[in-house]
């Protein structure tokens, strides 16, 4: 928590160690109850398609996704309580891949082209 009262850049790795909390879910909690401006979800693509990538080749990447858009098309890449629980507190997500370099730096920047935001 010094680290935060400090305004350094903090990562949080893990879960809750409940079996009904997924990763995804306990990111944005973790976000909400320390006032992170967004949940960062580093993944193995580079944003959120309109199908898997790695599966179909006509995957479509959206650059940007309404709340709204992301829970009613139901994508695979977080699930559907961590959206919601950002959506009801309108907390920003930012899905990119962990593998590209220089992907997060850019998108702590505010670089979003190296993924997908959802606000």
């Amino acid at each position: 928590m010094k680290s935060l009262s400090e305004g350094e850049l903090v990562i949080f790795a893990c879960g809750t160690g409940s079996p009904y909390f997924t990763t995804d879910t306990t990111a944005a909690l973790r976000a909400l109850e320390t006032g992170c401006q967004a949940v960062m979800k580093a993944t193995k693509v580079n944003g959120i398609y309109s199908a898997d990538p790695m599966k179909d080749p006509k995957a479509v990447k959206f650059d940007k996704l309404t709340f709204g858009e992301a829970i009613a098309k139901r994508f695979e890449v977080m699930d559907s309580a961590a959206f919601s629980l950002c959506a009801d507190n309108n907390l920003h997500i930012i899905v990119f891949n962990f593998n590209e370099k220089g992907a997060l730096v850019k998108a702590l920047r505010g670089d979003y082209s190296v993924g997908t935001i959802v606000f």
